[in-house]
């Protein structure tokens, strides 16, 4: 079957939108600036090398869970793999003991033990599924309920040491790093995944089996790939997972399950197949994170962990609600764009951080025997002093100046951002594509090499620029 007859049934299955509009992202990247502005003003480290690195440690294994769970549920017939937790473990548990053993030691053989075992089970999933006509939801409960036995026996309580090369990714010490890496790549791939006509075919089964079997799809070869695409991405995830840990757990990698589930709705995906995305399950997966770190800077006490999960629950109950204004969107809003949608709440959080990480009490700075002479008893403000005109502003000082010329090309920045993407948005949306594609090109070259011009070290708008003899004088 040509791929024209998949694209064509496709549509067919989806209204007409202006562009690459998807109506299903406005709620997670909503909830992602939401709850990433309220994070950033409980705990402004979270914007910091060392905060980010170890956010991105902590939530790769998440990220790539999810991704897994993602291939298998575009299929259709309801594939929720809630194995998905337990074999994460799985492979934690017996790589750590075959490390042990001294038969593990290669980080090649590491990596390919892991993924093989990952797309060997699910390989077995999918044949349990094909031929022996057993639902999806029961073989994946039997393998959750098979595979935490197994951890269980494997390694009985949490321990084990993991490759000094593994337990050195964990650190979280820098924003660029092996897991950080990991990410990249596998986000890649998923991307590149995407633009082939498999993903197509899965797409198209996913919505409707029966249709894209009398178009000629081979079903049983997409079903297969797709579980061996999660089973490789499951490998990718017990890696990062024992990096994160630097040990073996049998109990903690079966809470992946859920919550990966959770991501994936959070990230806009449809559990009855034929529809999600690398965006919106990353999306979903740091939203997860995000609750999981601002109730971290609350104290609950004993009930810490009860409260994550109330949260959990409350805010994806809360989500699929919202999902009900979606048909109004699309009646209303033909050319809704996600990637503009998205720059225009990043130019706000991007305030909000900037906000929150700069503008601190200046005498935080100071030396420790200028704090001690500034702590000093109060004084009674006189009442002419204590009252001031209701437009009255403070001066500038030094401190503030460098700060706005330091943030002049980062709101310059923002705002050429928002302008190349309404700019390509109107014109692909009004225009024929092949005949203004040139156009676009130019003009989008030439605003970004003009941005390029105002941000380097000798435009009017650089830091400091235009007044470099007079910062030096001041200096």
């Amino acid at each position: 079957m040509s791929d024209a007859t998949v694209d064509t049934h496709l549509e067919t299955a989806r209204p007409a939108q202006g562009g690459r509009a998807n109506p299903f992202l406005l709620v997670p990247i909503t909830l992602f600036f939401l709850l990433l502005g309220f994070a950033v003003l409980r705990s402004p480290s979270l914007m910091s090398s060392y905060g980010i690195g170890s956010a991105i440690i902590v939530a790769t294994p998440l990220i790539l869970a999810t991704y897994a769970l993602m291939a298998s549920v575009i299929s259709g017939r309801g594939t929720v793999d809630l194995s998905i937790g337990p074999l994460i473990g799985f492979i934690n548990v017996t790589l750590i003991q075959l490390y042990g053993a001294g038969i593990l030691s290669n980080p090649i053989a590491i990596f390919a033990y892991a993924i093989f075992i990952g797309a060997l089970y699910q390989f077995l999933f999918s044949l349990i599924v094909i031929y022996v006509r057993v639902q999806p939801i029961i073989v994946s409960l039997s393998g959750y309920l098979a595979l935490s036995g197994m951890n269980l026996v494997i390694l009985p309580r949490p321990g084990g040491v993991a490759p000094q090369f593994m337990a050195d990714w964990g650190l979280g010490t820098s924003i660029f790093s092996p897991v950080f890496a990991i990410l990249v790549v596998a986000s890649i791939a998923w991307l590149l995944f995407t633009r082939t006509a498999f993903y197509t075919h899965l797409r198209l089964m996913g919505s409707d089996e029966r249709a894209a079997y009398t178009s000629g799809v081979p079903i049983y070869v997409v079903r297969i790939g797709a579980h061996l695409i999660s089973g490789a991405f499951a490998g990718l995830a017990a890696i990062t997972f024992t990096a994160l840990i630097s040990s073996g757990d049998p109990s903690q990698g079966t809470t992946y399950t859920l919550i990966a589930v959770t991501a994936l709705v959070l990230g806009g995906a449809s559990l009855a197949g034929g529809r999600g995305g690398v965006f919106g399950s990353f999306l979903g997966a740091s939203n997860l994170y995000l609750i999981t770190f601002v109730l971290a800077t609350f104290n609950f006490g004993a009930v810490q962990s009860f409260v994550t999960n109330l949260a959990y629950g409350s805010i994806l109950v809360i989500s699929l609600l919202l999902t009900l204004i979606i048909p109004f969107i699309q009646r209303h809003i033909h050319n809704f764009s996600p990637v503009l949608y998205f720059v225009g709440l990043g130019v706000v959080a991007m305030g909000v951080i900037l906000h929150a990480t700069n503008d601190r009490d200046p005498r935080a700075r100071r030396a420790p025997a200028e704090e001690a002479a500034i702590v000093a008893p109060l004084q009674k403000i006189a009442t002419e002093q204590l009252y001031v005109g209701p437009l009255e502003v403070a001066s500038p000082t030094a401190t503030d100046t460098d700060l706005r010329k330091e943030a002049g090309p980062l709101v310059l920045s923002a705002l050429l951002l928002i302008v190349v993407a309404v700019f390509v948005r109107v014109a692909l949306s009004q225009s024929d594509r092949r005949n203004i594609a040139p156009v676009v090109a130019v003009v989008v070259a030439a605003l970004v090499l003009f941005g390029a011009y105002l941000m380097r070290g000798e435009g009017p708008f650089a830091p400091g620029g235009g007044d470099a003899s007079g910062t030096e004088e001041s200096r």
